[in-house]
């Protein structure tokens, strides 16, 4: 049984919170997580009482809780009533996150005398203002939850070293956990672990074992690592952990987990592995993003989820319309992010953080290491670990056997359709070009040859281009042809071949296309067709190429030079 047990009863949402009690994984009914450190109580093996926050016996069964939870909330000395929180059964205690009973006043500071007209205050989100946060008044929340299985901490720095140089994996930080081999010693509550079974992971990719372990320990995190890499579950995993640890929401609250994304295609890719693995925990989530009637996002934020997945526009609207706020998140993620700051989302980026508190767990995943991102790190995060698989700059994924031909754009159709007769009609081709009308234009000359195809751009609706993404993905047309709208939006585990019939216009592109094959371990092909307009990309590609083990066309590292 799971060592972070069965959620808390009936008691978790007056005021304690929704934590796990119950068996423990490793031990014989102990208070698995204690809060003082340096106890002997609970751990791995023993039965004694936890002291973990606001009742209920921290990560065991039925140990006492000292944490203050009772009647002043989260913020009270209180003692606590019960609370639930970390314990399976306990009865409810005081004001959740309010200053009384039921969670009314005083719920963000002394200022505050309860629900306002807007939930909020005063200010509404008609114009959203930075907030000054005061630490002092804000609820204490728990974000280190990381315990290393037995077999972790057997494991000497060397192998640790050895196992990550075999792996191409760079670690920058202080106090750098070991990396987990397996999804037993990721320590995964048993709800996790049985999903991750049932899905067919054997292993964990190596940017989950090194991330995993990372995340769970409450700090901020960079990951740096291949589209395809498994990067949405080195997130997502450690997120459901950190829910399940802290009070239920109330009504009026926002997410307490906040995932932003670049793209539509991308949000619904997470929301989808957010409904595998939170159904079991009841953990509620909705994806919000532009192109669709805002009715249904608006319900479901004003109902009350866990988890917002959204593009950074759309949550600005919903912000300013007081569908929702993010005074609870204390988890954030900023997916793609090399890919948000080329798409300009930098200011409202820097809006929507503005609404959240500082000492939340900031997580930034990226494909690239750019300047940009950089930056941005520095100002959102605080003592970040930081984890590279492959090249610290840019890096390709060594599993896509990667193709360049150089040639003119005259040769560019015959050569496309000599490496499309190497396919069965079943298997996934998924092509990028540069423009819309290029798209068009490629898509009626492959029908003409009788390919069964279609495009994927955007001059096409919303609903035409989730059409034709769902065709894609059957198999019913296993050639599709993209502009950059679906760089990173297209997630089809079995994409035999990805093909720039048009080199993008930067390598972060070329990296970000290729990643669309070769997913989750799977070997993969890209074939990129190069002309002499991209001569100045030569060094860059040369570069990429040289790093993942790739055959280098002369004809490329001549024009290196140029």
């Amino acid at each position: 049984m799971s060592h972070y047990g069965g959620r808390g009863g009936d008691g978790g949402r007056g005021g304690g919170g929704r934590g796990r009690g119950g068996d423990d994984r490793y031990g014989d009914q102990s208070g698995f997580r204690s809060n003082n450190r340096g106890s002997d109580s609970g751990g791995w093996g023993s039965s004694g009482p936890s002291s973990a926050p606001s009742g209920g016996g921290g990560w065991g069964n039925s140990a006492p809780s000292s944490a203050p939870s009772g009647g002043g909330g989260w913020g009270s000395s209180a003692p606590s009533n019960g609370g639930g929180s970390w314990g399976s059964s306990a009865p409810s205690g005081g004001g959740g996150w309010g200053g009384n009973g039921g969670g009314g006043g005083g719920r963000y500071g002394p200022s505050s005398s309860g629900p306002s007209r807007d939930r909020f205050g005063s200010n509404s989100f008609d114009k959203l203002e930075k907030i000054n946060w005061d630490l002092s008044q804000l609820p204490v929340f728990e974000k280190n939850f990381y315990i290393p299985h037995p077999a972790v901490t057997k494991r000497s720095e060397k192998e640790s070293s050895d196992w990550r140089r075999e792996k191409g994996i760079t670690v920058i930080g202080d106090g750098i956990p070991t990396p987990c081999y397996t999804f037993e010693e990721a320590s995964m509550p048993e709800y996790v672990h049985k999903e991750v079974i049932k899905q067919g992971f054997k292993a964990p990719t190596p940017i989950q074992s090194q991330g995993w372990p990372m995340a769970l320990a409450g700090r901020d995190m960079i990951g740096i690592s291949a589209t395809g890499s498994g990067k949405t579950l080195a997130f997502l995993l450690p997120a459901m952990i950190h829910i399940n640890a802290q009070a239920y929401l109330q009504p009026g609250d926002g997410p307490i987990v906040l995932v932003l994304e670049p793209t539509r295609e991308l949000a619904m890719q997470v929301k989808k592995e957010c409904d595998k693995f939170g159904a079991s925990s009841s953990v509620k989530n909705t994806a919000i993003y532009g192109g669709v009637p805002k009715d249904t996002q608006i319900r479901d934020l004003r109902s009350g989820v866990e988890i917002v997945i959204a593009c950074p526009g759309r949550l600005l609207d919903h912000l300013q319309s007081g569908n929702t706020n993010l005074k609870r998140v204390t988890y954030l993620v900023l997916d793609e992010a090399d890919r948000m700051l080329d798409m300009g989302f930098e200011p409202q980026i820097r809006q929507i953080v503005s609404q959240i508190r500082p000492d939340r767990q900031t997580l930034m995943w990226s494909a690239t290491w750019p300047k940009e991102v950089q930056l941005l790190s520095r100002q959102f995060q605080s003592n970040p670990y930081q984890v590279y698989v492959g090249n610290i700059e840019t890096s390709a994924n060594v599993m896509i056997k990667q193709v360049v031909e150089v040639c003119t754009d005259r040769e560019k159709y015959m050569k496309l359709l000599d490496h499309l007769k190497g396919f069965t009609v079943d298997q996934r081709v998924l092509i990028f070009v540069e423009t819309k009308i290029g798209a068009k234009s490629l898509t009626s000359s492959l029908s003409r040859e009788g390919h069964r195809v279609n495009d994927i751009h955007g001059d096409k609706s919303q609903r035409d281009r989730d059409r034709a993404l769902a065709e894609f993905k059957s198999g019913r047309t296993p050639v599709l042809v993209a502009t950059d709208v679906a760089a990173r939006g297209i997630d089809v585990p079995d994409v035999r071949m990805v093909v720039n019939f048009d080199m993008p216009n930067n390598i972060e592109d070329y990296v970000h296309r290729i990643g669309r094959t070769g997913r989750a371990g799977a070997q993969g092909f890209a074939v990129t067709f190069f002309t002499d307009k991209h001569a100045r990309m030569a060094k860059e590609l040369v570069d990429i190429l040289r790093g993942s083990n790739q055959v280098i066309p002369p004809e490329l590292t001549k024009m290196r030079h140029y």
